[in-house]
């Protein structure tokens, strides 16, 4: 494939270079005083190790956004640097560029050493594997400088693409260790003596991006890059052929944080890539920018030290939850098949601006190459889930990667406009009102293959306001619909009043509904289940229609239209679950939905939609103990909104006057109603038992699946009644027996009702 001959041509490119570097020199090649100690005396004396742990404290560590103290983690002592004065000889400089040169920096650049830290490590002490943040936005890499002492351990050792390196301290030499700033190290633990450095940040100054446009890669990088562009890609799972690509994506040997990110800091053999593929990116007619890329691979593993065995099931009865799931060295596992990649991009230089700009852009792995696959590199996280009984073992590991991102010139556009579809409406917007309007709309139709998912990227109202107004300023009702249809419909808030209202006006009522109805079939009820209303939203609602229903506004009706869409799906979900008794999970459910409720009738009242207030008063008069939950739960949450209330509010008072108008039952009336729901003969039994008003026990022979319907039965209603199994003879005998909850339900429900004709004689002014 094309795209494998890109990074074919890239590993051909560059002579191996090396992730880290060391040199030594003489100790009178340099002299190192402390405030305190006086000039140090090579190899480091007990005695001053001793004097400079005085001066000492714990080393501290970044951890995230953390600076922390843990001897478990780096257990070091760190002189403060304003004690520590370094002089060299002109031999340091030497040494310097031939690290330079080993690193793969160019010969135009030049590395500056800042004297970071003096660390003193007794016996005992380390660092465990870390990477170094960068201090500077110059820092490429690090200077480890190991002062001649006599000690044993506390070997640097360096890692880079899952390979290591060991660098051992000198007695009468000082050693030079000099890394990459992305390379993981750590400092074994000393085992005799004291082991004493200086660490650097080295700065790059000059560009890494030497000129490539003469090298004969170039040529042939940009056929294959042109190639790339032009061969449809086989689809996952068939042999059909699907379109050609739109872009490519070449991972990076190196890490780059988001700071550290710049095309004049490129890394190693990553510069001459750079170079190489800016180059053919050129003479393609390609755009190219440098990105920052999260990957997660899932592969097939097993721990070795596991039973195989258990993989099989011989332990049935064990939570195979319990163990061997987690965070996880992978270096513990034995990879297997790689079963799934997803490559996004989180960051990237903004190709026009030339700053860093936060994008979200998933890629396939049909846009992504590689020389060094990622499987190669070291993960900054891994997780492994032990067998599950469904699936096999997996182990998940994430890498963080740089990425040179490449498009045709022609689909520049659409290229940004997936990765940061906020950009996407500015730069649209700003065509209309310059006048370009045909070439926005060109701009806009080169969008429709993927702006379905926008309605997936983060910060929705900033950029649902955007696509209000750039659907206004298109001046095409087409174009309008596909910019918008990707949003919900409980993304529109208040501050989209004046947008949407405009829109109203400019396409008409027409246009608006069929928007709204295309934003609310979110809303239906899948088939696997009710779908979750959108409730916050809808206990806003008032808010939301004042703003669209100022007067005279056009968008007054879809303001009435949005108040109709939300009582239908409020109340196609609610009103089927209003039959049946009252448990204590439908009293919770019940009570969440009665701010959106509220909500919903508050602006039905003023926008005076009267077929809304109509529907939902009668809802609320359902007979049954759930409905009336459902409208106290509503007149509680209405708050200061009174309109539209009033007849919820009488309706109310007047259910719980009949309910407490009842008799009491009487104390020897242990009669229970089984809700309806099943006509079996084992719920005929258990009906005719819970109606007897003396009967409070039955002991009741049946098999295990019997009795497993009747605790359901008994459970799911949240009956007075206790369930047993007597475990003797064949079958086990249930034993049913009705409990003193039965009164004291009861008992609790009237005190209950009155508290609430009380609140609502209070609150509402019901009458009496």
């Amino acid at each position: 494939m094309a795209r494998e001959r890109v990074a074919e041509l890239l590993d051909a490119s560059a002579e191996p270079i090396a992730s880290s570097v060391c040199r030594k020199l003489p100790k009178t090649e340099l002299l190192v005083a402390v405030a305190g100690v006086g000039p140090l005396r090579f190899p480091v004396s007990d005695e001053q190790a001793a004097q400079l742990r005085g001066l000492g404290h714990r080393a501290r560590f970044g951890r995230g956004e953390q600076t922390l103290t843990d001897p478990e983690v780096r257990d070091t002592w760190e002189i403060p640097k304003e004690l520590v004065r370094v002089e060299w000889t002109e031999s340091f400089a030497a040494v310097l560029d031939g690290m330079r040169q080993e690193l793969g920096l160019p010969p135009h650049c030049k590395l500056t050493p800042e004297l970071h830290s003096m660390l003193l490590y007794e016996t005992g002490q380390f660092f465990v594997a870390h990477q170094d943040s960068e201090k500077d936005d110059a820092m490429v890499a690090t200077l480890v400088v190991a002062l001649p002492s006599a000690h044993t351990g506390g070997e640097l050792v360096v890692e880079h693409q899952g390979q290591s390196r060991k660098y051992r301290g000198l007695k009468t030499s000082a050693s030079l260790v000099a890394f990459y700033a992305d390379c993981r190290h750590q400092v074994l633990p000393v085992t005799t003596g004291n082991r004493v450095t200086l660490t650097y940040n080295l700065l790059l100054a000059g560009d890494t991006q030497a000129a490539m446009a003469e090298s004969p890669l170039v040529n042939k990088l940009a056929t294959s890059l042109l190639a790339h562009f032009a061969t449809p890609v086989v689809l996952p799972y068939s042999t059909r052929k699907g379109n050609p690509p739109t872009r490519l994506a070449y991972l990076l040997d190196h890490e780059y944080t988001a700071r550290g990110l710049s095309w004049s800091r490129l890394k190693g053999a990553d510069a001459t890539r750079g170079a190489l593929l800016r180059a053919a990116a050129e003479q393609a007619d390609c755009e190219i920018t440098l990105a920052l890329a999260e990957i997660q691979e899932t592969w097939g593993a097993y721990d070795p030290d596991e039973d195989e065995d258990e993989w099989y099931g011989e332990y049935e009865d064990e939570d195979p939850g319990d163990e061997g799931s987690g965070s996880a060295d992978d270096r513990d596992y034995v990879l297997q098949d790689l079963i799934e990649t997803s490559t996004t991009l989180a960051h990237w230089i903004g190709p026009e601006t030339g700053r860093l700009e936060d994008i979200a852009l998933d890629i396939s792995d049909a846009e992504v190459a590689s020389t060094t696959p990622t499987a190669d590199m070291t993960p900054y996280t891994s997780e492994y889930e032990g067998y599950m009984g469904n699936y096999g073992n997996t182990l998940d590991r994430w890498y963080r990667r740089a990425a040179l991102v490449i498009w045709p010139r022609g689909q520049g556009f659409a290229s940004r406009a997936e990765a940061s579809p906020g950009w996407a409406l500015d730069e649209l917007t700003a065509m209309a009102r310059a006048g370009m309007n045909a070439q926005a709309r060109e701009a806009a139709r080169s969008l429709e293959s993927f702006w379905h998912a926008a309605g997936r990227y983060p910060a929705q109202a900033e950029l649902l306001g955007k696509a209000l107004e750039t659907a206004r300023e298109l001046d095409d009702a087409q174009l309008a619909v596909m910019l918008l249809r990707p949003f919900a419909l409980e993304r529109l808030a208040p501050g989209h009043g004046p947008a949407f209202a405009g829109l109203a006006a400019h396409y008409g009522g027409t246009w608006i509904d069929g928007l709204l109805h295309d934003w609310s079939e979110g809303w239906r009820p899948a088939s696997y289940g009710l779908v979750q209303a959108p409730l916050e939203w809808l206990e806003n609602l008032p808010r939301l229609c004042a703003a669209l229903s100022v007067e005279g506004s056009p968008s007054t009706a879809a303001a009435r239209r949005i108040v109709d869409l939300s009582w239908t799906m409020l109340a196609g979900q609610i009103g089927p679950a209003l039959d049946g008794p009252l448990t204590s999970r439908q009293e919770a459910w019940l009570t969440t939905l009665g701010a959106p409720c509220s909500g919903i009738i508050a602006a039905a009242a003023q926008l005076g939609s009267t077929n809304v207030l109509d529907d939902a008063h009668n809802l609320a008069r359902t007979a049954g103990h759930r409905a009336h939950a459902l409208a106290m739960a509503t007149l509680r949450a209405a708050g200061s909104h009174r309109a539209g209330f009033g007849e919820l509010a009488i309706s109310s008072a007047e259910q719980i006057r009949a309910a407490l108008a009842q008799p009491q039952r009487a104390p020897g009336d242990w009669s229970i109603a089984l809700p309806t729901g099943c006509a079996c003969e084992l719920c005929e039994v258990l009906g005719t038992f819970l109606r007897h008003p003396e009967r409070r026990a039955l002991d009741w022979p049946l098999a295990k699946d019997r009795r497993r319907h009747v605790h359901a039965r008994i459970d799911d209603a949240e009956l007075p009644v206790r369930h047993e199994t007597r475990r003797q003879g064949r079958p086990y005998t249930l034993v049913l027996t009705k409990t003193e909850a039965l009164f004291e339900r009861e008992s609790l429900a009237r005190e209950r009702h009155q508290v609430d004709l009380a609140w609502l004689t209070n609150e509402w002014k019901v009458s009496t």
